[in-house]
């Protein structure tokens, strides 16, 4: 694939975009989808910094709002819905986190949501993936519409920052400087059209106190003041879906007594910053899984014993007493095929799924690729090997940070090689769409979900 020239660009136009102040007119549909899309998002990801990127991304935005791919909070489907038991088909909201090859993958979610009518899901992309995939949000956003647009797609796109995480240490050191940090990180989200923010200050959380509430207290002090400079910085007519964090993934089980202590702290703090300001709309809480897994030495993923109680007892309470959506399952996509239909029966809002993505590509990578990566891992990556762990054990643990250094080469691959690692995403992505319950869900995404087109001023 060869990225645009600016010139080269503005002959592909003709015929089929006609380009506005603020907006554009497409001429022809299919010439978009077969001819320019793949170009145009290759230079907005490859492009050079500055006229070509910015060009092709605002083309990639406004080509998506003319034909209604339009970005969006799932806040409302969540805190109406779901949370009043509106809905006679209960389903768990897959939030996928897309760290390599993103726009290929995304297209394979596109082409099944609209062969099943799926209107319930989410694309998302955390702090620190942001960092070692080397994806900051505008371009995310550009991947998530250009492979909206090359499937045809229609309807809402429900982009996520997930685990804007504070990071404990730096809080300690100065708390201000650090939720600065989370704050700039989430503006410049929000201005890329993430209208979900999942904030993550569970690192905070301190279990020497002797009361819940005292435990939970920096946790909820700091989403309370992230919900309200959110709720002051969003566009005009959306309300961006907040999520917040109780249990940090890989510590001990969330009870709903935490978790009542949490909303208690949060809401009062929530006060402070004006009455009748939207809360969060769903609440991440630890059930026994840990983010990517646990590999064993000999490279195989250790077994999970999750307690789907946790899930339901909390689900319950944010529903009834908070009108929330419910609770969120973090770090589920190496669990067990044999699980996954246990989500939506226990009224799960929400499940986050990255690193079985990651594994599928890595299998079906060619050797001499793979062993280059690989290679680079140990010597650039080798004071992460911890001590007492194998090969194999470090090898799983660090390869994710491959995905930024080596993007241009994974998006390269031959098309043959392409093809095997999408036609098995595409099955993976099928059994848990199927398992989660969310065909079909268009219909109640179109009758909550009302998005709102934020046209922006073409950059040159």
């Amino acid at each position: 694939m060869e990225k645009f020239t600016c010139d080269e660009l503005k002959e592909a136009l003709k015929g089929v975009i006609e380009v506005g102040e603020d907006r554009v007119k497409v001429l022809d549909e299919q010439k978009v989808r077969n001819e320019l899309i793949d170009r145009l998002i290759y230079t907005a990801v490859f492009g050079d910094e500055g006229k070509e990127k910015e060009c092709s991304r605002w083309l990639i935005r406004a080509i998506a709002l003319e034909l209604d791919i339009v970005p969006a909070s799932i806040h409302d489907l969540y805190v109406q819905g779901m949370a009043n038991g509106e809905i006679d088909q209960w389903f768990t909201v897959p939030a996928m986190n897309i760290r390599g090859m993103t726009y290929d993958v995304m297209r394979q979610i596109f082409k099944i949501a609209v062969e099943k009518e799926i209107g319930a899901f989410i694309l998302e992309i955390a702090k620190s993936e942001i960092g070692y995939t080397e994806q900051r949000p505008a371009e995310y956003t550009a991947c998530a519409l250009a492979a909206a647009i090359k499937e045809g797609y229609k309807g809402p796109v429900f982009i996520q920052g997930d685990h804007f995480q504070f990071n404990a240490k730096k809080y300690a050191e100065d708390p201000e400087k650090e939720l600065e940090n989370i704050k700039a990180l989430t503006k410049e989200a929000i201005e890329a059209d993430f209208y979900n923010i999942d904030i993550d200050p569970s690192t905070l959380v301190d279990y020497s106190k002797p009361t819940l509430k005292e435990q939970q207290y920096f946790n909820y002090l700091n989403t309370a003041k992230m919900t309200a400079f959110i709720r002051e910085i969003e566009p005009q007519g959306i309300t961006v879906s907040v999520g917040g964090e109780i249990g940090h993934i890989g510590g001990k089980n969330s009870t709903p007594e935490e978790f009542e202590a949490f909303m208690e702290g949060y809401l009062e703090s929530l006060k402070e910053y004006g009455k009748n300001i939207p809360g969060i709309s769903k609440i991440s809480v630890q059930t026994g899984t840990e983010h990517g897994g646990v590999p064993l030495p000999d490279g195989r993923i250790a077994e999970v014993k999750l307690d789907f109680s946790v899930l339901e007892s909390i689900g319950e309470v944010a529903r009834k007493k908070y009108s929330m959506a419910g609770a969120v399952q973090h770090g589920a996509s190496t669990l067990p095929d044999e699980l996954f239909h246990k989500f939506p029966e226990v009224k799960t809002a929400e499940i986050h799924l990255a690193t079985g993505f990651q594994n599928i590509i890595y299998d079906h990578l060619p050797e001499d690729f793979k062993q280059e990566i690989y290679s680079w891992l140990k010597t650039e990556l080798k004071n992460e090997w911890k001590e007492g762990w194998t090969e194999e054990q470090f090898i799983y643990k660090t390869r994710k940070k491959a995905f930024g250094p080596f993007k241009k080469k994974f998006w390269d691959l031959p098309q043959n090689v392409k093809e095997k690692i999408m036609t098995e995403l595409e099955k993976k992505f099928r059994f848990l769409f199927e398992q989660l319950n969310v065909y079909e869900t268009k219909k109640y995404v179109d009758k909550y979900i009302k998005p709102v087109k934020i046209y922006k001023k073409r950059p040159y």
